[in-house]
């Protein structure tokens, strides 16, 4: 995604918590998650409607509060949106079935 978020501006004060976060969940075996990524689902998920009187601290509580979970499920409908598969392909059915 490209376009641009209100809390964009914070990234770089907040990027040694994108960092930890990130460290994390790859140590915890959660595959191998890039900044980009983990910036993309806060953005798009956690921080859906922006608050005009939001801190620095408050952002930086949402990214290390990060539950694998949150991010895994994010990925996996993302993943999901990326496939190409339909229902009337009778041999796509069949392979989605077995």
């Amino acid at each position: 995604m490209s376009t641009v978020h209100e809390y964009d501006r914070f990234r770089s004060e907040v990027k040694p918590a994108l960092i930890s976060k990130v460290e994390e969940l790859n140590l915890l075996g959660y595959g191998t998650i890039h900044e980009q990524q983990l910036w993309e689902f806060l953005t798009t998920k956690k921080w859906k409607r922006v608050r005009d009187d939001i801190k620095l601290y408050e952002i930086v509580a949402d990214i290390l509060s990060l539950k694998p979970g949150e991010y895994m499920s994010f990925a996996s409908v993302e993943a999901l949106k990326l496939l190409d598969f339909s229902l009337e392909d009778e041999t796509e059915l069949k392979e989605l079935l077995k």
